[in-house]
Formats: C-alpha cells, sequence, structure tokens
C-alpha cells in the first residue's frame, strides 16, 4: 500500500528540475499563507465583522424603536437625522408585511450575512430579512413594525475595512511576487545544467563544441569545470592513442612488406608454387586481420560531424557490394540528411552488408524514419529525448542461416566469429560507430529467411 502510495505521488510529481525546484519554494509558502489567511479568518476578521455588523444593527434597532414610539408626524425629521447622522436611508411602507420566504443572501466568502444576520436578531427584536443583491452598493434590511414595515438601506462600506484588502493584496501580491523570483532564479540555475548536459551528450556523441563556461551555482560551475578538465584528458587520451597505434600499425606492416617482397623474390618451381600461393594468401590475410584489429582499436573518434545524406552513404556501399559480386537491392527515399561522420557510418554498413554478403546470397537494404516510441527501438538509447522526434532506419536483410535468438547479441563481442575468414569484428566495430551517434543496431527475424539488421541514427 505504501508503496503504491509513493508511486501515485511520484507520478504527480513534475519531472523537470525547474518544476520541482519552484514547488519546493511556493509550497512552503502557500502552506504559511494558508495559514497566516485561516488565523484572519478565524481571529481578526471574526471579531471585525461582528463588531462591523453589530454597530448596524444597532443602529437598525435605534430607528426602529423610534419609529415605533414616535408618533407618525415625527418620522421625517428621524429619517432625516439617520441619513445625517448615520448614513442610513429609510422609507417606511404603511401596512406592510413581510412575506415568509428565501432571504436574498450574497455569494462572498466573508461571514458578514451570517454575522448581520445574528446581530439583527439579537438588537432588533422582531421580524427581518436581509437583501444583497438588489443594489451593488447597499444591504436592504426590512423590518416588520406593528403598523407597517421599515425600509432601511446600509451602504456596503460599513461593513468593510481597508485592512481586509490589503491583507488580500498583500497574500496575493507576496505570492506572485515570490514565485517570479523563485522562477527567475531557477530558470537561470537550470539554464546552467541544461547547457552541461547538452555539451556533455554532444561530446559523448563525437560532436567538440569546445570547453563550456562556468556559470551559475557554486556547484554547477564546480562540475562544469570538472567537465572541462575531464574533457580535456580524454581528447590528449585519445590523440596519444591514435599516434600510438599508428606506429604500431607502421611498425607491423613493415616487417609484412619484406615478408612479402621475400616470398616474391622465392625462385618459381612447379613443386613450390602451391606453398607459395598459400603464403601469400596468408599474408593478405595478416594484412586484413591487423587493419581491422586497428580500426576497432582506433574507433572513428577523429572525424567530425556533419551534415550528411544517409540515403546516398547506402547507395555508395551497395554499389561497392554490387561489383564485389554481391545482390543487393535498395529501397530508399530520395535523400535523407542528417548530422553523421559519414566515413564513420559508411564503414558501419559496409561492414553489415559485407557480413550478410558472406553467409547469404540475396540481400535486401531498406531506408526509411520511424517514430522513437515505436516498440522495438534501440535500448536505452534516447529513451529520455523528445518523443515525437524520429529514427532514420536502415534494415539489411538476407536469405541467409540467420542466427539464434539466444545468439544475437553475442554476435557483436569483440572476436566472435560466426565464419572462418571473419576476424568477429565487423558487427563490433558497426555498433560502436553507430552508438557513438546516439543510436544502435539491433539483429532479428528476417522476412527473407535469414538475419535482419536494423540499424537506427537519431535524426
Amino acid at each position: 500500500m505504501a508503496n503504491r502510495l509513493t508511486a501515485g505521488l511520484r507520478r504527480l510529481l513534475p519531472r523537470s528540475l525547474l518544476a520541482r525546484s519552484v514547488l519546493i519554494i511556493l509550497v512552503p509558502m502557500l502552506i504559511l499563507q494558508a495559514v497566516a489567511l485561516q488565523l484572519f479568518y478565524g481571529g481578526h476578521l471574526d471579531v471585525i465583522s461582528r463588531r462591523l455588523t453589530g454597530g448596524v444593527a444597532g443602529d437598525v434597532a435605534f430607528v426602529a424603536e423610534l419609529i415605533r414610539r414616535e408618533p407618525p408626524e415625527q418620522h421625517p425629521w428621524i429619517f432625516r437625522e439617520a441619513a445625517w447622522r448615520l448614513e442610513l436611508g429609510l422609507a417606511f411602507e404603511q401596512g406592510g408585511q413581510i412575506q415568509p420566504g428565501e432571504r436574498r443572501s450574497s455569494r462572498s466568502l466573508l461571514p458578514l450575512e451570517e454575522d448581520l444576520n445574528n446581530a439583527l436578531g439579537e438588537r432588533v427584536r422582531a421580524r427581518f430579512d436581509t437583501d444583497w443583491q438588489s443594489d451593488p452598493r447597499s444591504i436592504i434590511i426590512r423590518v416588520q413594525l406593528p403598523d407597517g414595515v421599515l425600509h432601511v438601506e446600509a451602504p456596503r462600506k460599513r461593513l468593510f475595512t481597508a485592512t481586509l484588502y490589503l491583507f488580500v493584496i498583500w497574500l496575493v501580491g507576496s505570492a506572485l511576487l515570490l514565485s517570479g523570483v523563485a522562477v527567475l532564479f531557477m530558470k537561470n540555475q537550470v539554464r546552467a545544467i541544461r547547457r552541461l548536459a547538452a555539451a556533455a551528450d554532444a561530446f559523448g556523441l563525437g560532436r567538440d563544441l569546445g570547453a563550456i563556461k562556468p556559470e551559475g551555482a557554486s556547484e554547477v560551475r564546480q562540475a562544469a569545470a570538472a567537465f572541462n578538465r575531464m574533457r580535456e584528458r580524454i581528447r590528449r587520451f585519445v590523440g596519444q592513442r591514435t599516434e600510438m597505434l599508428a606506429g604500431i600499425s607502421h611498425d607491423l606492416r613493415t616487417p609484412l612488406t619484406r615478408m612479402r617482397l621475400g616470398i616474391t623474390m622465392l625462385p618459381r618451381a612447379a613443386e613450390t608454387e602451391e606453398d607459395i600461393a598459400a603464403l601469400t594468401q596468408d599474408m593478405e590475410e595478416m594484412e586484413r586481420m591487423i587493419a581491422a584489429y586497428l580500426t576497432f582499436a582506433r574507433g572513428e573518434g577523429t572525424e567530425q560531424v556533419r551534415p550528411a545524406d544517409l540515403v546516398e552513404l547506402v547507395q555508395d556501399v551497395a554499389a561497392k557490394a554490387r561489383r564485389s559480386g554481391a545482390a543487393v537491392e535498395v529501397a530508399s527515399p530520395a535523400s535523407l540528411a542528417l548530422p553523421l561522420r559519414p566515413d564513420a557510418v559508411r564503414r558501419s554498413l559496409a561492414n553489415l552488408i559485407d557480413n550478410a554478403r558472406r553467409h547469404a546470397k540475396r540481400i535486401a537494404v531498406a531506408v526509411d524514419t520511424v517514430a522513437r516510441t515505436e516498440p522495438g527501438g534501440p535500448g536505452g538509447v534516447g529513451a529520455d529525448r523528445d518523443a515525437h522526434a524520429l529514427w532514420a532506419q536502415v534494415t539489411v536483410d538476407d536469405d541467409g542461416p540467420g542466427i539464434p535468438a539466444g545468439e544475437r547479441e553475442d554476435a557483436f563481442r569483440p572476436f566472435s566469429s560466426g565464419s572462418p575468414d571473419g576476424t568477429g569484428l565487423g558487427l563490433a566495430i558497426a555498433r560502436d560507430i553507430v552508438r557513438a551517434h546516439g543510436g544502435d543496431i539491433l539483429l532479428e527475424e528476417s522476412p527473407l529467411g535469414g538475419l535482419r539488421a536494423r540499424l537506427r541514427l537519431p535524426v
């Protein structure tokens, strides 16, 4: 029960830091003002209301008693004195009767009506009713006298005090002022956090936008400075690793070149031709494996992101595969532009198509866009982004033997090869490149009977 209640409260809370921060500031303030308002209504306002309504009720009772006791010729004098000294408008309906019925009450949130009725009941000692709606500036009170009905118009200002309006203005004004200050202050703080998050996300996707300017609170500035130091350390590490791998590549290729030259200069004979051909094939295999290992270790981080046409890249890779003897069909729109590293994505696509070419006779490639909310999207990638955005999707289907469902994820592990002529790095390199762009690659069962590789990139 407690867990369900906690989960329900979490769903009600806003998700953004700005909204939560403002809520933390405003909720205590609103609670404090609610307590103050309750104390005002229950204490100060109640006392003032009873005193003001008691004064009006006392004046009405006094005038009614004078009219009851004095002869009719004195009534005009009473009316004049009441209008001048008490600000009460009087009229007498000779022989009138108050008909029983509902009183025309007001819709005010203040306790004035009830207090006035109680005060009139205590002081007038006769049948009466009140009308709060006929005149917006006055309250009409009718009192039943022995020979008629006394009509009294009491100005509403006698029942209200300026402190009431000042109190309401203070409540509303302070709430608006504090809300505005809280929103502006927290907005500036959250803006710095958003910039830090955007810089970290862009750097993680290979888009180096440079060092960010520390701003905001001291903790946010400290986080921004730490991010800048981390960024420099990563760039230095990548640069050093690239230089080291370039040296390793040169050192490994030099003896391979000498060995190739030595094999070329060997004397040719019928009995050695087969051995020389086998050695040459082994040399080519070693060069290819070294190139694949270095490519996997080096990554594609040195290439900068720029707008490119994904459809054009797919068409280029498919054309090269056709020249190698593969039967590749491509279904795509005219163009699909998005920011990416073209050479890296081209390598990823080539690895996928080359993997399909080694195991199948027919390959079908399709390019389209899908909503990010569609089931089967990249797990955990881009899940917190705009749900209305799109994925650029490339599917590579083949009619080969496929991969069992339980072994598909293992196919992305480095050096995991399902064929004797592969290095086991093609799919690993392809996924590494795509994930560096914020997307992912999934393996599924193909409608052609073999394997489907689904590549998705954020648009």
